[in-house]
């Protein structure tokens, strides 16, 4: 590429960028964020338009002169599809880079050691084009979160059992013949926040997706913090008691074994069989595999002593392993996401309280704790902003 052709294209994504982080934009904004001449971005504008990916949108505020013309994408410019992995599901979702949903979230049974991992995830866009009405082309790329030790440069996922699978990208874009991005969920969460939600204007914060796991996206200086080969927040995995319950990453005493939602259940189920008295052994005693996370907070929201207490020590459990995070990161904030995160006050209580025993005074003071008000979104929407980032960096999809 020649280098003025070379100067041209770099503005041209710099511009639809700015769009994307920002709309609707002035020209005048986008040439001082851009630091090139005004008719220089006017013309680059003019031919983004012809090419239906920038529309004007309206005028702004007149600072003493003529009104200026506001600009953003075109609602059908880009289209990628954002999936999200959990333990037994995903979540799909196709949407534009205005961020507008363009089809309902499509949940859908899998996980990342699926054999049908490929045709599951094809039957979940295929649904996704059906109700948007888009054709297959124009979808410009697809966006993956899903647990484990991902290195997103190269799209492998070491976490999954069979090494011939670990390449998820490379299995992905053969499938698709799209491109594709892989990212670790718990980023993708903390991204989301960051972006659209509690976390955002911060510069030092951490996400925890409390579930199953517990998922730990970290924000540094401003920025979602990945480590060296990807592996940064393996939160579950720090060793806690030495002698304790064998982990399922092999080693023993890890934080999800005591401080889980599943460790919570098991915990549930315990003190039924020993005929506890509570709502939980009324509703439960002849049916412990049934009960869920959701029925210990909505007991515990009645009023229930021991899904109080339950909720209380897992809490205290969590927190050990918060205390060594805040002494480490000095974060601003903690936001807590995942299904142990809908307990509110159940939880938030008793892990301020340890945390004001295991932290010192003047690190942790500081440090607010929070619940996510995005939920299950978090992740879509990073996955999403994520993706759209990356499509606008890659010379090859700008067609």
């Amino acid at each position: 590429m020649a280098i003025r052709e070379l100067k041209r294209y770099r503005l041209r994504m710099q511009i639809i960028t700015h769009l994307y982080k920002q709309s609707p934009q002035s020209a005048l904004s986008l040439s001082k964020q851009s630091h090139v001449s005004l008719p220089t971005v006017r013309s680059v504008l003019d031919q983004l338009i012809s090419e239906k990916k920038v529309c004007i949108t309206g005028t702004g505020e007149s600072q003493g002169g003529r009104r200026p013309v506001l600009y953003s994408h075109a609602e059908n410019a880009y289209h990628i599809v954002a999936i999200e992995f959990g333990h037994y599901k995903a979540r799909a979702i196709l949407i534009n880079s205005l961020n507008q949903r363009i089809t309902a979230i499509h949940e859908y049974s899998t996980n990342i050691n699926d054999p049908l991992l490929e045709e599951h995830m094809e039957t979940a866009i295929n649904h996704l084009l059906e109700e948007s009405g888009l054709e297959r082309e124009q979808i410009r790329a697809i966006g993956v979160s899903m647990p484990g030790l991902i290195h997103s440069e190269n799209g492998i996922n070491q976490t999954i059992k069979n090494p011939a699978n670990r390449n998820i990208r490379k299995r992905l874009t053969h499938h698709f013949h799209k491109p594709v991005y892989i990212e670790n969920d718990a980023r993708m969460q903390a991204l989301g926040e960051f972006i659209f939600g509690k976390a955002k204007n911060t510069r030092n914060t951490l996400v925890l997706n409390w579930s199953w796991g517990l998922g730990l996206g970290i924000i540094l200086n401003g920025q979602v913090y990945q480590g060296d080969k990807g592996c940064a927040g393996e939160f579950s995995h720090i060793r806690i008691l030495p002698e304790g319950e064998l982990c399922e990453c092999g080693k023993k005493g890890c934080l999800q074994t005591i401080a889980s939602t599943q460790k919570l259940l098991d915990m549930a189920a315990s003190a039924i069989k020993k005929g506890t008295v509570s709502q939980l052994t009324n509703r439960f005693s002849s049916a412990l595999s049934k009960i869920t996370v959701d029925d210990i907070i909505d007991c515990a929201q009645n009023g229930d002593e021991l899904a109080i207490s339950l909720l209380n020590k897992i809490s205290t459990k969590l927190a050990w392993g918060l205390s060594i995070l805040i002494q480490l990161y000095n974060p601003e904030l903690i936001v807590l996401n995942g299904a142990l995160a809908k307990a509110g006050k159940y939880i938030l209580m008793p892990i301020q309280q340890a945390l004001n025993q295991y932290c010192l005074e003047n690190i942790s003071h500081h440090v607010k704790i929070e619940i996510s008000e995005m939920g299950e979104q978090s992740g879509l929407k990073g996955t999403s902003v994520m993706t759209f980032q990356k499509i606008f960096r890659d010379k090859s999809l700008d067609n």
